[in-house]
């Protein structure tokens, strides 16, 4: 296809195409000629440029434009088409719409027709002098009001302030009135559809731009990369980054002829023709948004490339390209490309300040974001309410509590206090840094309390072991009408699996389902942790069968869960379906399937997958894959290739790894190895409690009770507090804690005297307390005293005295279960006809019939 613009000196202007029977799907040539006095725009000719990469979809458009451009003419044709339209208006007014209100421009419209898009002006000099008298005897409202601008204002101020649920309501409100959206309307109705993870509502919205023909507006389809790609789609937003990066490869083949080959190595325009290209001024506003677009899909080379352009096009110092170029270079993971845009600008305005703090914050360099805020404020650049959000980020990222209240008090100093934004990432602060006290009050004060407020409250508790306080805010939140949406349903799920609130948790699923929030892969991936942390595998294989589709999150849950549970092989068939499916490995699985090994003992099986990580999947090993080859190397007694392995790890190994090593140290009782490497955990960490511990545990096996003691003295003098052990059951939803030795409970009595029941027929079938795991110099009876009243057994004789005979129990213990309380369980299971089930700090234990789901190889 050939599309000529023709332009002349005194002439209407007039385009001519030449089009073959079928499309070819390579691009094709404009050949513009630009008289020294041309009567067409030049936003006329960009436009020109934008839609004639779009097809021959784009012939309608063009045509509109030639007929635009015609209407130039001064002559009486001019005046009979405007007194047609003008009659088509009063003859069917309904089909039009009133635009005068919303006018900020002397050439909007008045109005428009609503199929044929036929514009009117009142003020226009071939407006027909008989119009103002029919207009005014016209019935008030018998053209319909337009809004849009308004509504589009409206839409935009509930996106940016986070309320999507708002956003939706109020767009399905203008759907109602009639008002025709926009591109700018679309723009936001996808923005909110992207922060929202509303991929269904998103792909309704896609269809509507579609069949509306503003697809092909650059920002639109941005914004359809934008959503896709928040919601997880990561294929359907590499599809349309495609069509957006298509495009803009045209539009430069045309706008540089010979720099750049179009598809299909097809070149650009002549160079005879750059001299008329070059009339064209590029546009900023393209560059923003196809940035944007690399960005929402990590299109890192793709972004360099028009970066390349932006410095030929001579824009390589306009301030808000370069802060786009930034925000890219950062959402790609290329800080040091940041770093050079950020250098290279002759100024540097807030907004590049900030996109370089948030930009440190998500590479998680906390630290650094911290150093260049100070550097900020020595260089005189007033900080405002987002550098705060990005600072308060950073303190977050690295619980730097301190830093974070001195931020606070000069957002107080600035009067930024009641911004709600601020209020957010202040309480998102105060609880990542574990001071929950201080979020309440910032919580308590807030004017406004929207749901992000309360989900961080929510985390916030959770994060601090606080399941109970995070799931009564939750009953308080949707008391005071605030109703959840999909991250905040995440985090009540997280509450409920961190006090293992497994008839909470249905209740929650039931609140999901009503509010039609099933199908997002989010809440899904939520759903199957929880069921799979409070016990019930079997509820969260339902879950991972019911829903449509599922992306690597959800099957990194399903996969966890079966690792948590033991369920080794089951584990090892969920990966390899994962691979035949075509799911996208990450590192988060690898930590999931060498867990699985590890539970189980797959010595073999867990050095084969940790060897294809970098040699198949290209995924580096970090150190939480380390961790699970240590702990299954040791705890299947061969230290020394655990330690060798340690060795291996290129950066220097943390606390958490050697504390897997001594974890296997004291369970094969080596002495020696566990001393050693106990003084490495100590180095690392001096706070480290499970250090002293451990070591002292190891110690205390092999009866050198003096050097048991003198750990448990230096950690005494250190001020090292150990985490007492606990364990919780949940019964006719309330969960009922217990810790050694309880003497609070008020079934206290009824407890002992069910534990005496169950020690008399255990001892009578071959029952033998094993004092070795009393870590006290006591004598034998005291220990079997010690013995008898460990929380877990307290626990367990509650749930048989109050729950139906037959039904399972569900314990959970915040350390690892004792090797004399996991032989004592497999015998009340057997004896009570239960399935008891045991979560603790390392797996789940199923007792069942004198057996347990481990094999004791866990015990």
């Amino acid at each position: 296809m050939e599309v000529q613009l023709l332009l002349s000196a005194g002439s209407t202007p007039s385009l001519q195409y030449k089009t073959t029977r079928e499309w070819r799907r390579r691009p094709f040539r404009i050949l513009l000629f630009f008289p020294s006095r041309s009567e067409l725009p030049l936003y006329h000719a960009h436009q020109l440029l934008r839609d004639a990469a779009a097809g021959p979809a784009a012939l309608p458009r063009l045509q509109r434009l030639e007929a635009k451009t015609k209407l130039r003419d001064n002559g009486g044709r001019q005046t009979r088409n405007v007194e047609k339209l003008w009659r088509d208006f009063f003859t069917d007014p309904s089909q039009w719409l009133d635009h005068r209100s919303e006018k900020v421009n002397v050439r909007h419209p008045d109005f428009k027709h609503k199929t044929t898009k036929s514009a009117l002006w009142l003020d226009s000099k071939y407006k027909p002098s008989w119009v103002d008298a029919e207009l005014a005897a016209m019935a008030p409202g018998t053209v319909q009001e337009s809004n849009v601008v308004s509504w589009n204002t409206r839409l935009a101020r509930h996106v940016k302030a986070g309320q999507n649920e708002k956003t939706m309501e109020l767009f399905r409100q203008m759907q109602q009135e009639g008002i025709t959206p926009d591109a700018f309307t679309f723009v936001q109705i996808l923005n909110a559809c992207a922060n929202s993870q509303a991929l269904d509502e998103g792909r309704r919205i896609h269809a509507w731009t579609i069949q509306s023909g503003c697809e092909s507006n650059v920002f639109v389809s941005c914004s359809i990369v934008n959503m896709y790609a928040k919601c997880g789609r990561d294929k359907d937003a590499q599809k349309e980054f495609d069509k957006i990066w298509t495009h803009y490869v045209m539009y430069w083949s045309a706008m540089i002829p010979g720099h750049m080959e179009c598809v299909e190595g097809q070149k650009g325009l002549e160079p005879s023709q750059q001299v008329q290209c070059e009339a064209m001024q590029p546009d900023p506003g393209i560059f923003v948004a196809v940035l944007n677009a690399c960005a929402s899909v990590v299109a890192l080379e793709e972004g360099r490339c028009v970066h390349e352009h932006i410095i030929q096009s001579g824009l390589g110092s306009n301030v808000v390209v370069n802060n786009s170029l930034i925000d890219m270079y950062v959402k790609c993971g290329s800080i040091d490309d940041a770093w050079g845009v950020f250098n290279r600008m002759p100024t540097q305005d807030v907004v590049s300040w900030n996109a370089m703090i948030l930009g440190h914050v998500k590479c998680g360099q906390g630290q650094k974001a911290l150093a260049l805020y100070g550097e900020m404020q020595r260089e005189g650049v007033q900080p405002d309410p987002y550098t705060f959000v990005g600072v308060l980020s950073a303190c977050a990222s690295v619980e730097a509590l301190e830093e974070g209240r001195h931020i606070h008090e000069q957002i107080i100093r600035c009067g930024c206090e009641s911004n709600v934004f601020l209020g957010n990432s202040l309480i998102d602060m105060y609880a990542k840094c574990r001071s929950m006290e201080d979020a309440g009050r910032v919580f308590g004060m807030m004017h406004t309390r929207n749901i992000v407020a309360w989900t961080a409250m929510i985390l916030g508790h959770v994060k601090c072991g606080e399941g109970q306080k995070a799931l009564a805010l939750s009953h308080q939140m949707q008391q005071e009408g605030v109703r959840p949406d999909p991250v905040n349903f995440v985090a009540v799920l997280n509450a409920c699996a961190s006090v293992a609130a497994l008839e909470e948790g249905r209740y929650v699923h039931k609140q999901i389902i009503q509010s039609g929030f099933e199908s997002d892969f989010f809440v899904g991936s939520g759903l199957i942790d929880m069921y799979s942390k409070c016990g019930s595998i079997e509820d969260a294989q339902r879950v991972f069968n019911s829903m449509p589709k599922h992306d690597v999150v959800c099957w990194t849950a399903m996969l966890g869960g079966y690792a948590m549970h033991g369920h080794a092989k089951q584990a090892l068939r969920h990966f390899k379906q994962m691979c035949d499916e075509g799911v996208e490995i990450n590192n988060v699985t690898f930590v999931s399937l060498l867990s699985a090994c590890s539970h189980a003992g797959l010595v073999d099986e867990g050095l084969h997958y940790f060897g294809s990580m970098s040699s198949v999947y290209h995924i580096s090993p970090t150190v939480e894959h380390y961790v699970c080859m240590v702990d299954l190397l040791g705890r299947a007694g061969r230290l020394q290739e655990a330690e060798d392995l340690i060795n291996t790890i290129s950066c220097e190994p943390n606390a958490a790894v050697w504390m897997a090593l001594l974890g296997a140290c004291r369970v094969h009782g080596n002495v020696e190895m566990g001393e050693r490497i106990a003084k490495r955990v100590l180095e690392l960490d001096p706070q480290s409690a499970a250090g002293y511990v451990l070591l002292s545990n190891i110690y205390a096996a092999a009866d050198k009770w003096d050097l048991s003691a003198n750990v448990q003295q230096q950690r005494l003098e250190r001020g090292v507090k150990k985490q007492p052990g606990c364990t919780w059951i949940e019964v006719n939803n309330e969960v009922h804690t217990f810790r050694l030795d309880d003497q609070e409970h008020p079934q206290l009595n009824e407890i002992h005297a069910e534990l005496e029941r169950f020690y008399r027929q255990m001892n009578h079938i071959g029952y033998v307390p094993d004092t070795k795991f009393v870590l006290h110099d006591v004598d034998e009876e005291e220990k079997v005293f010690h013995l008898s009243h460990h929380s877990e057994k307290l626990a367990i004789a509650f749930g048989l005295l109050n729950t139906p005979a037959g039904t399972p129990l569900r314990i959970f213990k915040n350390l690892q279960v004792c090797g004399d309380c996991h032989t004592a369980i497999k015998f009340i299971a057997k004896i009570a006809r239960r399935e008891i089930i045991v979560r603790d700090v390392n797996r789940f234990h199923h007792f069942k019939d004198g057996l347990c789901s481990c094999r004791d190889y866990w015990q």
